[in-house]
């Protein structure tokens, strides 16, 4: 990966999951879009779109936005076939220039009927992806990737990964399983909340449906966390290796360690505990873009 392609990306991001446009009304798509605008001129390196969207959806981020990286993170290769999306794709970018990224994922087990063989699966809709007319070029995609197997996947087959609720430690395991040339863009969840109970609660009501999912289980006890760890939501020692909790000077030095580990880009999800963790956070997005300032 070269230096113009990390700075395509940026240091830091944001990852949305309300940024569906095909999810919500006239006056939701318009409240998209002006929020895409805004975190562009706020100088976020890359929007992710994020809870399982659509090409669809990140078209029209895209649309709202002149010259911010816009990508999925991460649509389900079950609920989109290869073909549709190349064709997709292909539309987007003969009006953006490139700024488009592809994020692909295998999903979970408990959230999808057809589950099987997610390696394979993977391999064949990559495939599928070259085979098109046009094809979707292996430098304009990355893959959800937890473990080493999929990691070396997203070596060979794209340009790298986009690993979602993990640890530092993580971080830097990829990196070296990954090489020194791909990308490295983890998501980090944000709680800016001084109060400490207050900021686990938040924590802890996301993490608690991720916990139910063995793809996420099964990555925390490799990195050395025990099934305890997953009681009431989180241990205390889990919430800490995985969110950010605290003012913005506390998000921007958790960012930086992820970044210390290896990673090219990190992608940051605002929680909120007046939306339940989801929603349109832009005063947090203003807040920590100027805390960040030229670092961004």
């Amino acid at each position: 990966m070269t230096s113009e392609t990390r700075e395509t990306f940026g240091r830091v991001g944001i990852w949305s999951g309300a940024l569906h446009a095909s999810r919500t009304d006239d006056a939701g798509r318009d409240a998209i879009a002006e929020a895409a605008a805004e975190l562009e001129e706020l100088k976020y390196g890359t929007l992710w779109i994020g809870g399982s969207p659509s090409v669809d959806d990140a078209a029209a981020v895209v649309a709202a936005t002149r010259t911010v990286t816009v990508a999925t993170g991460i649509l389900s290769i079950w609920d989109h076939s290869a073909e549709e999306v190349a064709a997709r794709v292909a539309e987007i970018d003969a009006s953006t220039r490139g700024r488009f990224v592809l994020g692909l994922g295998v999903s979970h087990g408990p959230m999808v009927p057809q589950y099987k063989k997610p390696y394979s699966e993977m391999v064949a809709y990559l495939d599928a992806l070259d085979a098109a007319n046009p094809p979707v070029d292996q430098g304009r995609r990355v893959l959800a990737a937890l473990g080493p197997k999929m990691l070396k996947l997203a070596t060979d087959r794209a340009l790298g990964a986009h690993p979602y609720l993990v640890t530092a430690e993580h971080t830097a395991e990829a990196r070296a399983a990954l090489g020194p040339d791909a990308l490295l863009a983890p998501e980090l969840s944000v709680v800016l909340d001084t109060d400490t109970d207050r900021a686990h609660t938040t924590a802890r009501n996301m993490l608690a449906r991720y916990l139910q999912l063995p793809n996420y289980t099964d990555n925390l006890l490799r990195l050395g966390f025990a099934e305890s760890d997953f009681d009431g939501g989180g241990s205390v020692r889990l919430l800490d290796a995985l969110f950010a909790l605290g003012d913005a000077e506390r998000v921007k030095a958790r960012t930086q360690e992820y970044l210390d580990a290896g990673a090219d880009h990190v992608a940051l999800q605002i929680l909120t505990a007046e939306e339940g963790g989801s929603g349109l956070p832009r005063a947090e997005w203003r807040e920590l873009a100027e805390a960040f300032g030229d670092e961004l």
